[in-house]
């Protein structure tokens, strides 16, 4: 069978199983409309992202009761964790992106109680496979690292106490950057820390071959994470502004702890001026860190051994040591503005 005929075979098969799906849910006694428009939202098509009118439908039940948010969570993560089909997991990780970015305050809440155990594979995507076809075995790799993309996003906002990437946490800025200055160095450090790792799972993003490039569904996919981009790279920003203002007051260890973040950070400028539509300009942040680097120098040789020893365990170990009772509670959205300037390529 050609390329050409297996990619119609294979679409058929789709959508004979969706229609399995909708009559299935349709004729049960139990279907609520939710999963029906959820099923919807993520169909067996290959290359389709989510249609907008099924995303807002779940969204909508964010504004309804606490009971109504949490059914929405938990059948999008039994779709997500059961499913063998490449296509259905990156949208149903596209659906949970979504509800990050632009859901309410009890959704977002009923995501962040999702039962998880911390550590590494939260999500139950580490080994991803879907090997039926060339297509889908490529997909599959983007299934893995997306998934890890999202465990470290959600990670690294219980961290910090709120949804990094909220279109709503616009509205309190000016309390985040109270909020930051009242931080303690230790907890900045460990908020730079979480947002650098965050930044280089942004860097790990599969290669698209020929055979993906024009997939809708891989380029809403990056749509998303670059605009994610700009929203970490201010939350990094704000901190070594005030790590600036701080210098007198580290220690030590706290300089090389600094200065080992900055130095991964600028290991990833090169990647991420590429990969993305809008070049994320980091201009200013580099202006910014120049004193601080300049000042905190006595650390940079020890620093750079640090990276160099850096290993992918060091993430997982990471994230292991956060235990329920370190966990903040979210907030209904506080973000900052963009103050990291966008130029076309």
């Amino acid at each position: 069978m050609g390329r050409r005929s297996a990619t119609k075979f294979r679409d058929i098969v789709g959508m004979i199983k969706d229609k399995a799906w909708h009559s299935r849910a349709a004729l049960s006694p139990l279907s609520k409309p939710h999963v029906m428009a959820l099923l919807r939202a993520t169909t067996h098509h290959p290359s389709t992202p989510p249609e907008e009118k099924y995303l807002l439908e779940l969204l909508s039940y964010g504004r309804q009761s606490r009971s109504a948010a949490s059914a929405v969570i938990e059948s999008l993560m039994d779709r997500l964790q059961t499913t063998g089909d490449a296509p259905v997991a990156v949208k149903c990780l596209l659906t949970i992106h979504h509800i990050i970015r632009r859901g309410s305050f009890i959704l977002h809440d009923q995501l962040s109680v999702f039962p998880w155990a911390g550590g590494r594979n939260y999500l139950k995507l580490s080994n991803f496979r879907d090997g039926r076809t060339s297509f889908t075995w490529e997909i599959s790799s983007y299934v893995r690292w997306y998934a890890r993309y999202i465990e470290d996003l959600l990670s690294t906002s219980r961290m910090l106490g709120f949804f990094i990437c909220s279109n709503s946490s616009i509205l309190e800025k000016k309390k985040s950057e109270e909020a930051v200055t009242g931080r303690l160095n230790s907890h900045l450090l460990r908020d730079i820390d979480s947002l650098v790792y965050l930044i280089e799972d942004t860097c790990k993003m599969p290669e698209s071959t020929t055979h993906l490039h024009t997939t809708e569904l891989l380029r809403r996919v990056k749509s998303l994470v670059a605009e994610d981009h700009v929203f970490i790279m201010n939350e990094v920003t704000v901190r070594v502004k005030e790590f600036r203002e701080r210098l007198g007051l580290l220690n030590f260890g706290e300089s090389i702890e600094l200065v080992c973040a900055l130095k991964r950070l600028e290991i990833c400028e090169e990647k991420l001026s590429t990969m993305f539509e809008l070049k994320v300009s980091m201009e200013s942040l580099w202006g910014l860190v120049r004193e601080p680097k300049c000042n905190l120098r006595k650390g940079e040789e020890v620093a750079e051994r640090r990276v160099v020893r850096g290993s992918e365990s060091a993430r997982y170990d990471r994230r292991r040591t956060l235990r329920s009772t370190e966990l903040v509670n979210f907030s209904s959205g506080r973000l900052l503005s963009l103050p990291i300037s966008l130029a076309e390529e």
